[in-house]
């Protein structure tokens, strides 16, 4: 009889210890990986402090010793809240990481003391941790898959990415428009984030190309917090292996006067003054060393039609051909087309990606070449480039 009585009570202080404990509920993802250090970032369901546990990819237990622990700090302070960023740095090139996220919820904070709730963590012990590995120093290849206008169709996306492997895919290029919108969190994580954690991006990052319906939302504003880079800018440069890439931004599509915007667009100046960032990234020794040098758009330049398009054209386009770009890659329109240089106006190739194929494209010591497959994994075109700016060393 005691036991009968004993039991349920144990059952209910159990319940009562762990119900509404805080939850991980989306991630861990990797960004703005370089050679010695990238941002690991996830969500919480509730407000909490953040630190990520580092560990050498070394075939030992994750639980042999005490792992460093590297906290999300601002401004001399713990980050309190229920999406997490740390940036791992000091790390060595070429290296794999092992590592685990924790977060510790904040219950209540005052000014001379804060309260404490449950730690949410990501597990070691039943299954082997997430492992990343950064970026090797003058790397001799490169292999990426490049994704774009999905709008939150998980269904396709799940389809493309079967072309990401991870011994042998460095990162994936989300290209633009993979949202319908940026309203909410939820719906940001939703329509592509949660899924391509599930399939790759605890541990391969991902470099984002903001599109033009990422410019609308009430959260839109925020979009470096959920995809930071070096630039603090949604355009930016990096390189990887023997490729240099120049990720634009070119707005919305339409004149900033339309009536869509409601006053609060002012795309125009904002293309300046990228432009005059552009200027300056192509005269870099980095960019200018590189075998391959490729520009990367959300809108394509080519046959500009709509008033965006043209005026990126206008700034962006003169400063490309003076600086020797192999390649621009493009979304936006849905369908797949392929533009080889006009000899005057535009003296680079683009490719127009659909929202329905990926773009498989591996760079080495003699050429990169491209390959669009479809949602099957069938071959639909493929195209090859020598090496136009020097050996690989």
């Amino acid at each position: 009889m005691k036991i009968r009585v004993i039991v349920p009570l144990i059952l209910l202080a159990f319940q009562a210890v762990f119900a509404g404990a805080i939850e991980i509920v989306s991630g861990p993802y990797i960004q703005n990986m370089t050679e010695t250090g990238c941002d690991v970032l996830w969500r919480t369901d509730k407000p909490a402090t953040a630190w990520v546990e580092l560990a050498p990819d070394d075939g030992t237990h994750f639980y042999l010793s005490e792992r460093p622990r590297i906290y999300s700090t601002d401004l001399g302070r713990a980050v309190v809240g229920t999406f997490h960023k740390v940036s791992l740095t000091g790390l060595k090139p070429g290296t794999s990481y092992r590592y685990r996220i924790f977060s510790e919820e904040v219950t209540d904070m005052q000014p001379y003391h804060v309260s404490f709730g449950g730690i949410a963590s990501s597990k070691v012990y039943p299954m082997d941790p997430p492992c990343f590995r950064t970026v090797e120093k003058n790397k001799k290849d490169v292999e990426f898959v490049m994704i774009n206008d999905v709008h939150g169709k998980n269904d396709v996306l799940s389809d493309l990415l079967s072309n990401v492997k991870k011994d042998k895919t460095d990162f994936v290029l989300y290209n633009g428009d993979m949202v319908d919108f940026m309203d909410s969190e939820d719906r940001l994580f939703s329509s592509f984030i949660d899924t391509s954690v599930n399939m790759f991006a605890k541990e391969i990052p991902t470099y984002v190309s903001r599109g033009n319906h990422e410019t609308r939302g009430a959260i839109s504003k925020d979009y470096m917090k959920y995809f930071p880079n070096s630039n603090g800018k949604p355009y930016y440069s990096f390189k990887y292996g023997p490729c240099y890439f120049v990720v634009l931004d070119g707005g919305e599509d339409k004149p900033d006067s339309d009536i869509e915007y409601s006053g609060t667009s002012f795309f125009d100046d904002y293309r300046k003054e990228e432009a005059a960032w552009l200027r300056e990234t192509v005269e870099s020794e980095e960019f200018c060393t590189a075998p391959y040098r490729i520009a990367v758009i959300h809108v394509p330049t080519v046959d500009a039609g709509w008033h965006g398009p043209m005026h990126a054209r206008q700034l962006f386009e003169p400063i490309l051909n003076n600086a020797g770009i192999d390649l621009m890659l493009c979304g936006h329109l849905h369908c797949y087309s392929y533009h080889k240089p006009d000899g005057k106006d535009r003296q680079f190739p683009v490719l127009i990606n659909s929202n329905q194929d990926a773009v498989v494209v591996n760079a080495d010591a003699d050429s990169m070449k491209l390959k669009v497959l479809d949602r099957q994994g069938r071959l639909l075109h493929q195209f090859e480039y020598p090496v136009s700016h020097g050996k690989v060393n």
